[in-house]
């Protein structure tokens, strides 16, 4: 794969790169990159930051915090962390998490460390997880990035994550520092982050083989502008969404609201629902869920169905629900939206 090369540390700055290299930056073929945060918690795209961070910890130790535009869990950034983004086409890649997760896993398994996939997108060494990675579709063109723990300050770790406590009791471990370990105890043939970040790039683009691509200074210009108009401002930070999908007509009746959550393939997912004369008027989803696209078109599709089961199913089978919800089926959701009395 082409390499491209970024130094910079600024989380915001790397969030921006990321959405700007799957719907703007020039490519005809798939290319990877490599990057650093200095320290940072990343939301998920759908999270909210109250309830999955501690935010006073976040503040009395200068930590930053950012939203990134991919699907899936908090998770902690420092230079002891190595992020990893590659962007294609969708004819080029393929969708699943294992097309994109075999690229790392063989490059750390050519390292000489054992590592393996396991549950929907992470990879294990010796049972416990070194990297989580997401993915995002947009038009004809994918992105997936992810973490490579190699040497992360875990007890800053374990202070700024809360997941929930059900989360930890359905992975069948007591916490998130229990859960994870780093691969600098894995590569004793590697001398620090920035030679792992070599061999790396040097895997991944076959010794070189393959062209380095340079960003343009007009390419630099619109990134950190995203950055700053966008990924930096605390309406994209801590903003939970407004559903866009209120485009049913919502009379001055009071709505009821529906609050359900449920661990599916995806995730957890959280549905809000506002119901006014029977109707959706309203509808939000948010967790830590996976999928290509943009939740919103599907909270969109619901808004205005009557809220029944086989109204709503009639509407979820027309909906191909694996684009935002990865591997859920119309029962499942359906379970979860208006479960059978």
């Amino acid at each position: 794969m082409r390499y491209l090369r970024n130094d910079i540390t600024d989380p915001y700055y790397n969030m921006a790169l990321d959405e700007y290299a799957l719907e703007r930056l020039a490519i005809d073929t798939p290319l990877f990159y490599l990057w650093q945060n200095h320290r940072a918690v990343i939301i998920g795209a759908n999270q909210s930051a109250c309830t999955e961070v501690d935010l006073d910890y976040l503040r009395g130790h200068g930590i930053t915090l950012a939203r990134r535009v991919t699907g899936g869990g908090a998770v902690y950034h420092d230079l002891g962390n190595l992020n990893y983004t590659i962007v294609g086409r969708n004819a080029d890649l393929n969708r699943d998490y294992p097309e994109y997760a075999s690229h790392i896993l063989r490059a750390l398994q050519a390292l000489g460390v054992e590592a393996t996939l396991s549950g929907r997108n992470d990879i294990l060494v010796g049972g416990r997880k070194v990297s989580g990675y997401a993915k995002r579709v947009y038009k004809d063109r994918l992105m997936v990035h992810g973490t490579l723990m190699y040497d992360v300050d875990l007890a800053t770790l374990e202070g700024v994550l809360s997941p929930r406590p059900e989360k930890l009791v359905s992975k069948g471990i007591a916490s998130v520092r229990s859960r994870v370990t780093n691969l600098r105890g894995h590569l004793p043939q590697v001398n620090g982050i920035a030679h792992f970040k070599e061999c790396l790039e040097r895997h991944l683009s076959a010794n070189y083989t393959d062209a380095e691509y340079l960003l343009t200074d007009a390419d630099r210009h619109a990134i950190k502008e995203l950055a700053q108009h966008k990924f930096a401002t605390p309406e994209w930070i801590y903003g939970r969404r407004i559903s866009s999908a209120a485009c049913f007509a919502v009379p001055s009746t009071p709505p009821h609201t529906i609050r359900r959550t449920a661990r599916l393939h995806c995730g957890t997912v959280e549905a809000t629902l506002a119901i006014v004369e029977g109707h959706i008027a309203t509808c939000l989803f948010g967790g830590d869920f996976i999928g290509n696209s943009p939740i919103i078109s599907l909270e969109s599709a619901l808004c205005g169905v009557r809220y029944e089961r086989c109204a709503l199913r009639q509407r979820l089978v027309a909906i191909h629900l694996t684009d935002y919800l990865d591997g859920v089926d119309t029962d499942s959701l359906l379970d979860l939206l208006c479960p059978m009395p």
